[in-house]
């Protein structure tokens, strides 16, 4: 990296070089027995250089001659995107546990052995479940260096342990999953077959619904399939520059219930998600977006940041290519009711666990519709079955703008958003009676 470094030096006014080296095995298993296990290595090396107010980009997979790399980043400074930020100097990084050694020390054995006990507590509640799961574990390090005398490095484990199954009764689909990911080893699967099987009895019986407006409550992963990704575009500072983001113009404004507030924050020890510094060598952070209902900030990288004329908050992430705004780990702040409580206290409304589609409503304004892939039916304070055959739409900031309840309950989903359950008094659902 500093032969790199030092070639490009001599060819831009600044340059940044960015590696990553990962080591990753994952163990699947497809209709209930092993599949396949795969061990993958790779190294990443990307050049960023600033010449003449534009940058040049070039990035390579496995090991490069630095004169070749440096010669491909230059010839492409002259197509760059025109930008106004210089790289940063050396910066003061949080403490961020995002490393267990303890990952190296589980075997592929012990994977295997992990997922086979996962399904088999699965398919001892119900034996007729296809069961498709992952047991993954892997190791990341990361490492930038800059002309300006930035200098990071940090390394992170993650482990990540999930199951999809399926149940086939004649034209009858019914899916249920849940997984779990951590810095540290997984070694429990009873949790996650614990919500596997409290799916499975909550969809023991197929009901019908009205198709009216009515309340609807979000799990974890129902806030996570339907209302997570309109607020990402919406709170990206690339997006909000752009005047594209329907709160381009809120900042400081009441926009959501004040029951509600939501933050971005890199610092939760051995989080996934978590970073000491993102991939521009910026510190990670905790960043309000929403607080009590009030838009509060927006996320940015450092080019983006320049443009609106604001500060990096620690968010630029690449993605196979040039940095961009990314949040890191996403937070919904709990409420002060149960879950429970919250069905006891609806005559007629519908559980969504898993929505699939809601992209296809306008995201940037929003607008979600999608299809319940997973949900229940709430009569007169109970569960009493599964809804199948059902749509929810509606708009993602006139749901979080009045929010009837918050769950006190919080879980992780997928790694990345901590969120309770949402309860909305009005939302269109449509549904086909069987």
């Amino acid at each position: 990296m500093e032969e790199i470094l030092s070639r490009a030096k001599k060819v831009a006014e600044q340059a940044e070089v960015f590696q990553v080296s990962s080591k990753v095995t994952p163990v699947r298993f497809e209709a209930n027995r092993l599949k396949q296990i795969q061990g993958k290595e790779s190294i990443n090396t990307a050049l960023r250089l600033l010449k003449g107010g534009k940058v040049g980009f070039a990035q390579a997979n496995g090991l490069i001659e630095s004169s070749t790399l440096v010669e491909m980043a230059a010839e492409t400074c002259q197509f760059g995107t025109p930008v106004k930020f210089n790289f940063p100097n050396s910066k003061a990084y949080p403490k961020i546990d995002t490393f267990d050694s303890q990952i190296d020390k589980v075997t592929i054995e012990d994977m295997v052995e992990l997922g086979e006990q996962l399904i088999t507590a699965i398919r001892q509640h119900t034996p007729d479940i296809l069961c498709e799961a992952s047991v993954t574990k892997g190791t990341t390090s990361v490492s930038i260096i800059n002309s300006e005398g930035g200098k990071a490095s940090y390394s992170k484990s993650f482990f990540n342990l999930g199951v999809e199954g399926v149940l086939i009764k004649d034209e009858d689909m019914l899916f249920v999953g849940d997984s779990h990911s951590s810095c540290h080893p997984v070694s429990d699967f009873k949790a996650i077959a614990e919500e596997v099987i409290k799916q499975l009895e909550l969809a023991k019986r197929n009901v019908n619904i009205s198709a009216r407006p009515m309340p609807v409550i979000f799990t974890p992963h129902g806030v996570a399939s339907t209302l997570i990704a309109p607020l990402i575009a919406a709170f990206n500072g690339k997006t909000v520059f752009d005047g594209a983001s329907p709160l381009k113009d809120k900042m400081g404004q009441q926009v959501f219930d004040k029951k509600f507030s939501l933050w971005d924050d890199a610092t939760i020890p051995y989080q996934v998600a978590s970073y000491p510094c993102d991939d521009e060598g910026m510190p990670g952070q905790r960043t309000p977006l929403v607080d009590q209902g009030m838009v509060s900030h927006f996320f940015y990288d450092l080019h983006t940041a320049a443009l609106a004329n604001t500060l990096s908050t620690g968010n630029g992430s690449r993605h196979g290519g040039l940095p961009t705004p990314s949040p890191s780990s996403l937070v919904i702040e709990k409420g002060d009711t149960s879950f429970w409580d919250i069905i006891k206290d609806t005559q007629e409304g519908l559980v969504v666990e898993f929505l699939i589609g809601a992209e296809q409503g306008n995201i940037l304004n929003g607008d979600f519709s999608g299809n319940v892939l997973l949900g229940y039916k709430v009569e007169k304070g109970e569960i009493v079955g599964r809804v199948k055959n059902s749509m929810v739409s509606g708009n993602v900031y006139q749901v979080l703008r009045q929010i009837e309840a918050i769950g006190q309950e919080t879980r992780w989903v997928e790694g990345f958003l901590l969120a309770p359950c949402l309860y909305c008094s009005h939302l269109s659902v449509a549904a086909k009676e069987e």
